[in-house]
């Protein structure tokens, strides 16, 4: 049998499209950041901690308002939440540019744009894609929608230098804060029909009337999801360590900021290409031998970047290995969550599983920052994203690819 979707009034080639735009908007300007650290910091004599902090608050913010986001959005629609985030969002980019103080950066780069994303990123896109679209579109969707969020990473980090060099840094980022509201039309291809009903699923029996609280407790309580959960919070810290501190990594090498630049670019084009092909197998291959074996090759691929002298070339031959690998863990995640839970609250659990990735993400850049400034380098973060890598691949392999198991005396919410 085919799993719940709600019907839209938009063909599945439209929604695909436009939540495939949105991703690749909304994760551009974010994934840019690095390229803003040392105007900054130079500019106002700061040190990289204050901008790590600023960057660090804005994960952590992005994760803890993704459950509840998702939750809306599994309420009452994707439209008005990626709405808000959006506005969000750009207002948080028009206070980083006119940041002059630490607090008014952590207010701009850290709250709104945290919380703006945790409304409008490719997170609530993938809930969307869940729910409108037909099973048989769904995984490469997944693929697609997180594809398109790394190809926002290849066109916005040189669209950024160019812009930065032309116009200075508080014009690139007014730049960025008009491409994000175009969120607000592409929002509403993503629309549900009022009156759509949902058919069952082949996933787990749906209970009638789970409340929103009784549905996070049953995901608490199942160990595979608490076990994804815990492996997630490798990937956010990588990835946000590396897109906020990389360029600064590079340059203190003695590489120029255009290489800094292009490498974060070619990893997004990498990972759009990794992202398909992780939406491909993940139809076709255990979820969880995937996920292994997706930060084992992270991790491989880190440690010998550090080892290797830098170079142009070393450094963008990491952009295309860890691209590869980027987000392609979210394809088989989001697709574990929906197999064990179905899609009724697939943005909530998702976005829960989110926050961990985001509790990592905080701490990837925070310890960035902060061991730089204590050591003068980012050796010892290097080489605990090699040792988290490791962890989090052993950590996936216990999984258990089925639905999670409702008896006959489960029952529904009063």
């Amino acid at each position: 049998m085919s799993a719940p979707y709600a019907r839209s009034r938009f063909s599945p080639e439209l929604i695909v499209l436009s939540g495939c735009l949105i991703a690749l908007i909304t994760f551009g300007p974010r994934a840019s950041a690095g390229l803003f650290q040392i105007p900054m910091t130079v500019e106002f004599g700061w040190g990289r901690d204050v901008f790590g902090l600023a960057i660090a608050v804005q994960n952590l913010l992005w994760g803890i308002g993704q459950p509840f986001a998702g939750a809306v959005a599994d309420r009452f629609g994707a439209v008005r939440v990626l709405c808000v985030g959006a506005l969000l969002y750009a207002a948080g980019l028009v206070v980083m540019a006119y940041a002059t103080t630490p607090g008014m950066l952590q207010i701009g780069a850290g709250v709104l744009i945290g919380f703006g994303l945790s409304g409008c990123s490719f997170n609530l896109v993938l809930g969307a894609f869940g729910k409108l679209l037909p099973e048989k579109w769904r995984p490469m969707a997944f693929g697609a929608g997180t594809a398109a969020g790394s190809f926002g990473q290849f066109l916005f980090p040189p669209i950024g230098n160019i812009l930065i060099e032309t116009y200075g840094w508080q014009q690139a980022l007014i730049v960025f804060a008009a491409s994000v509201l175009l969120v607000l039309p592409l929002a509403l291809a993503l629309a549900k029909r009022k009156g759509a009903d949902e058919t069952t699923s082949e996933g787990p029996v749906p209970v009638p009337g789970q409340s929103i609280r009784q549905a996070l407790g049953e995901a608490l309580k199942h160990r595979s999801f608490v076990l994804l959960v815990l492996g997630f919070f490798t990937c956010g810290f990588q990835l946000a360590f590396i897109t906020a501190h990389l360029p600064a990594y590079l340059k203190d090498a003695g590489l120029s900021a255009t290489v800094g630049g292009w490498t974060l670019a070619v990893i997004g084009l990498a990972n759009a290409f990794g992202s398909l092909g992780s939406g491909w197998l993940t139809t076709r291959m255990s979820k969880r031998w995937l996920l292994a074996w997706i930060y084992f090759g992270r991790s491989l691929a880190i440690a010998v970047f550090i080892l290797l002298p830098p170079s142009p070339m070393t450094s963008i031959l990491f952009g295309i290995s860890i691209g590869l690998l980027w987000l392609s863990t979210v394809p088989p995640t989001s697709s574990l969550v929906m197999l064990m839970f179905g899609t009724r609250y697939m943005a909530m659990l998702y976005g829960f599983a989110f926050f961990s990735h985001q509790v990592g993400g905080f701490l990837g850049v925070w310890l960035g920052g902060a061991l730089y400034e204590a050591y003068g380098n980012y050796t010892l973060v290097w080489w605990l994203s090699v040792a988290l890598g490791i962890a989090s691949g052993l950590i996936n392999l216990p999984i258990k690819e089925r639905p999670v198991d409702r008896t006959a005396a489960l029952q529904p919410a009063e």
